[in-house]
């Protein structure tokens, strides 16, 4: 009997420890006669840092203010943490942490003063405001602007007490809408190094236009167009996909003497499976080349043994993906619709 109440609650906490933190399942969102979000879903697991990209008024802060409660679905279901978003709000706000784009700040309050407000009205116990503020301001690094007012702070440091008004509460996911649009560089970095250091303890849905902050900082892409989704993977995926072929970069040099480049090129355009080669530098004795496969082919065992048997020294060889630029452009580059989209 024992054995069996152990079976069921191992599972029971299995059961809770793999549920999609956030679950959205043909999400509709019109206004009007126009469609800002066109029937999509996706999951996103628990403890994942997930970048949600798209051009302006594909859909995004649509879709996050539905998944944040501030609008309602015109179809389709929406969960966080298991609790729908129509059928119990206060619940899934209790879990979420939101940073618009624009920080909801009040630039005559000090610092402290407004997280302690902030930690009131998201229900944090009143014994626990003062530790809770305190924790926040430590973990965005804000002490030495803690009496300081709002308003008199830069922008980095109003992001900074964005953030912390989000994590008060210490929610589960945090959904975060151009957390580093205007910033300067070293503030980006600054921003990019403290959300690394939040990802541990939160799930994150982190809506930017700097796309390598998302090949930098995210394991998986969500990216829609004009309403739709049109992806969702991990970069390195979505490579392979869109590319459908393999792509290597491999430095030649020889072992005595310079190899002639155009021989190198002809000899590595002979391996079985290469589609095509491509110089792309020949400088002291050393050619980078740029080799592609043919479709489902792997060359890189055979490119390798090429090199080695032509008595040529292979200093690098390396795979290489399209950027998150590329794939960004090919999956959203289309005609814009008649009627526009939202945001």
């Amino acid at each position: 009997m024992c054995a069996d109440l152990r079976l069921n609650v191992d599972y029971h906490v299995c059961l809770v420890w793999n549920i999609n933190m956030i679950k959205v399942e043909g999400l509709t969102k019109r206004y009007a006669r126009t469609v800002a979000v066109d029937d999509i879903s996706f999951e996103v697991e628990k403890g994942q840092i997930v970048g949600f990209l798209g051009p302006n008024g594909a859909g995004k802060t649509t879709t996050m203010r539905v998944l944040t409660c501030f609008l309602p679905p015109s179809a389709g279901k929406v969960t966080v943490g298991g609790f729908d978003v129509l059928e119990s709000p206060q619940e899934v706000k209790k879990r979420i942490g939101y940073l618009p784009e624009t920080p909801p700040l009040y630039p005559e309050m000090e610092v402290i003063e407004y997280l302690t407000f902030v930690g009131q009205i998201k229900g944090i116990p009143s014994a626990d405001i003062k530790r809770r503020a305190d924790e926040v301001i430590g973990r965005c690094a804000l002490g030495d602007v803690r009496a300081k007012l709002i308003g008199k702070l830069s922008k980095g440091f109003r992001q900074r007490v964005g953030i912390a008004q989000a994590i008060i509460h210490n929610p589960d996911v945090l959904i975060l809408d151009e957390p580093t649009s205007g910033l300067d560089p070293k503030q980006i970095i600054e921003i990019r190094e403290l959300l690394k250091a939040l990802s541990g303890d939160h799930t994150i849905i982190l809506s930017t236009h700097i796309l390598s902050e998302v090949e930098q900082s995210c394991e998986r892409v969500i990216i829609i167009s004009q309403g739709k989704l049109v992806a969702q993977d991990s970069v390195a995926n979505l490579t392979n996909r869109l590319r459908g072929a393999e792509a290597v970069s491999l430095e030649v040099e020889a072992a005595d003497g310079r190899p002639n480049p155009t021989e190198v090129q002809g000899r590595l355009e002979q391996v079985a499976g290469v589609s095509r080669v491509m110089m792309k530098e020949s400088k002291d004795g050393r050619i980078t080349l740029e080799v592609e496969s043919l479709q489902g082919r792997h060359i890189r065992a055979e490119l390798a043994r090429s090199v080695v048997n032509s008595g040529w020294n292979l200093n690098e060889l390396r795979a290489v993906g399209l950027s998150l630029e590329d794939i960004f452009l090919q999956l959203t580059t289309a005609e814009p619709k008649e009627e526009g989209g939202q945001k």
